[in-house]
Parts: C-alpha cells; sequence; structure tokens
C-alpha cells in the first residue's frame, strides 16, 4: 500500500500573494524558505508518493486567465523535479469559496480515486499545507495533517470542525520545512502517561517537540504558574491534570507531579540518538538563576538557593527543592540549580525559566546525526 504526501502549493511550496492571493505572474513567485532543500530529501529518503492538491480561485476566468497562470505552475513543477520532487498528479480545483464545490478543499472531490482504494495507506499519508483548510482535508480523508502554521485565519471560514477535532489529526504545527524533514526523519517524542497513587491522580501529556503550548491543572494556582513556564520558554507542549488531597496539604499533589512529570520525561527521551543531552541557563530577570541539566540517565541533584517566606501564593517554598528532586529522580537527570536575589516570587520563577531554557537546549535534535551522545554506548 502507497503512503501519499497531499501537497499544498501556495503558502507551502511558493509563497503566498496577497492581495490577490493569485500567482498569475513571475514576478509574485517566491520560493517558500528551504523547501527544496528539505522536500528534496524527504521525496529522495521516504517513500511516499507525491501529490498536488491547490484550490485557485476563478482560475481560467476573465480575472485570472490561465494563460498567466500555467508559465508560472509549469516553472514551479520543473524547478522541483530538478530537485527529484516529482508529483505524481497535480489536483486544481478552479471555484470560489461561495460555491463550496464537492471538489473545492477541504472537501474531497478531487481526490477520491485515492479513498477507499486498496493500493493506498491512507491512515498513515499526510496532508501538508499552510491553511487550517489543509488539516479539515486530512479529517476528511481520514489521515493525518502537517500544517505550516503562519496565519491561522487562512481559511477558517470554510472549516466545519472545532479546533480541538482539528488539532487531533495535526501531527505537526511548524512553519519550517526542516521541522518537516526532523518529524519524517526522528519522529515527535510525545507521550501521555498517568500515574496514579492513594494521594494523587496524574494524567501529563508532554510534546518534546511541541511549540510552547500548556494547559495545567495542579489545584495550586502558583505552581500552575510555574509549570506554565516550562512549557512555554522550553518550547514544549505540555498538558498536566491532577487531582491530589489538597484538603491535607500539597505536599503529595507537588511531589507526585514532578515524579510523573520526570517519568514522562523519561519516556519520551528514550532514544537519544541526535540529542544534545546537556543544557544550561544563566542569569534571568532581576534574580540570578542558574540551571544546568543533563539528560545522562542517572539522577544526582545539587541545590544552592534560599527561600525566605513559608509561602509564594499557596505553594510552601520548602516544596521547591522536592519537586526538582523528584523530577531529577523520575527523569534520571543531573540537575545543578543555584539561585541569588532578594524577590523571592522573582527567584523561583527565573529558576523554573532558566529550567526551561535547559530543558530546550538539552533535547535539541540533529536530524542529520544518528550520534549517541555517551562514549559508554548506550544512555
Amino acid at each position: 500500500m502507497k503512503r501519499i504526501l497531499f501537497i499544498d502549493r501556495d503558502g507551502t511550496l511558493i509563497k503566498e500573494a496577497p492581495p490577490s492571493y493569485q500567482i498569475d505572474s513571475f514576478e509574485k513567485l517566491v520560493f517558500y524558505p528551504h523547501v527544496f532543500e528539505w522536500m528534496g530529501r524527504i521525496a529522495r529518503e521516504f517513500d511516499y508518493e507525491l501529490v498536488m492538491v491547490t484550490n485557485q480561485d476563478g482560475l481560467g476566468t476573465e480575472a485570472f486567465p490561465l494563460a498567466t497562470f500555467q508559465p508560472v505552475q509549469d516553472f514551479v513543477l520543473e524547478s522541483f523535479k530538478h530537485e527529484d520532487v516529482v508529483f505524481s498528479a497535480v489536483h486544481i480545483d478552479r471555484t470560489f469559496a461561495k460555491d463550496n464545490a464537492p471538489t473545492r478543499k477541504p472537501n474531497t472531490g478531487m481526490l477520491t480515486e485515492y479513498i477507499d482504494n486498496p493500493a493506498y495507506d491512507i491512515k498513515n499519508s499526510y496532508v501538508i499545507g499552510d491553511r487550517i483548510t489543509d488539516v479539515q482535508l486530512a479529517k476528511n480523508l481520514g489521515c493525518k495533517a502537517i500544517w505550516l502554521n503562519n496565519d491561522p485565519g487562512l481559511g477558517a471560514a470554510e472549516v466545519n470542525d472545532d479546533m480541538a477535532a482539528l488539532r487531533a489529526v495535526t501531527a505537526l504545527e511548524s512553519p519550517h520545512w526542516a521541522d518537516i524533514y526532523s518529524y519524517f526523519r526522528l519522529g515527535l517524542r510525545q507521550v501521555t502517561h498517568e500515574r496514579n497513587t492513594a494521594e494523587t491522580r496524574i494524567a501529563v501529556t508532554l510534546n518534546i517537540d511541541g511549540s510552547g503550548k500548556s494547559d495545567i491543572h495542579t489545584g495550586i494556582g502558583f505552581f500552575d504558574h510555574m509549570l506554565d513556564q516550562i512549557a512555554r520558554h522550553g518550547r514544549l507542549d505540555l498538558a498536566i491534570k491532577v487531582a491530589g488531597d489538597l484538603h491535607i496539604d500539597e505536599h503529595h499533589t507537588i511531589e507526585d507531579t514532578g515524579i510523573a512529570l520526570g517519568e514522562a520525561f523519561a519516556l519520551a527521551l528514550a532514544d537519544k540518538r541526535g540529542m544534545e543531552r546537556y543544557g544550561f541557563a544563566l542569569p534571568m530577570d532581576d534574580a540570578d538563576a542558574r540551571v544546568l541539566i543533563d539528560f545522562g540517565g542517572r539522577s544526582w541533584i545539587v541545590w544552592d538557593a534560599e527561600f525566605k517566606r513559608e509561602k509564594i501564593g499557596e505553594m510552601p517554598t520548602e516544596m521547591f527543592f522536592h519537586f526538582f528532586k523528584s523530577f531529577s529522580d523520575a527523569a534520571r537527570c543531573n540537575l545543578n540549580v543555584v539561585c541569588r536575589g532578594d524577590n523571592e516570587h522573582h527567584k523561583i520563577e527565573a529558576i523554573f525559566k532558566a529550567l526551561a531554557r535547559a530543558i530546550r537546549m538539552a533535547v535539541r535534535r540533529d536530524p542529520l546525526s544518528n550520534h549517541l551522545p555517551s562514549t559508554k554506548g548506550m544512555l
């Protein structure tokens, strides 16, 4: 069974041309940054059939003559052919959005030959495009989407499903073709992990290769705020849901969240090939915070930070060390944390931000490398 990459044209292979969005002259033609390098690698290294699928509003009308479109289109196809990117088919819908034609993306009328066809593995195929309609097309086809999201509003009026349903089929969201190649080469490091005890029930969803989205609910507002820093500054997608025994105190909720989050990192980073492994972050904000991290498979923590207040928000300051120790143990990483400053809130926030930046550095991967960062041959 063949897997397919259904690839949009404007905004994906070549740049959009507002306000008309009609690329009807060579003066308007600009190729998407680095598309030849990474699309060429994808075509040469992976076994996908390539199919171009594009809406060209009013093509063939007086406002958008075929005679001005076709020379540019032929040049685009020939340029990609020289880089070993050959499309087995090109599907162009010429209608307008108001027509709601069955052939217009995100409808599937142009692609019926691929649907329910035993020759094609649609479930493991992808739509690659810059508009939310491309994500909707993927859902309608029953495959996955890679969203080159530079403007989330483009095409929004033409989708039927809500964003939650569309994100469920989005395998990757990035404006960079290099990230798309990395996804195909290495996959996403993502995991859903649960930790349930008599004191707490914790669900963690972690995407190491995310974009900084977070959805944190521990029942402790200040703790949520700190965990949000890890997602945003580490560019991780992180969702944490905790049901803890807060009617007793905060101890189990904070400790078990550190353990569950560390376990999620250990699972997501099971294969460290091509990864940097080490990360560090230096002074941030008005507090002097330093965090060094080593995802080397062994846990250890050095903690040099003192807090004078008993609580910040509803979070006991004595639990800061406990959280980082629990995380280090479960993630099997070394942590070295040093902080100086006067404002207690700024100090701990600087530590969490520095941790996030250190993680971001340590988990960075080179998709062209299969190197394991250890002389032992294992991590």
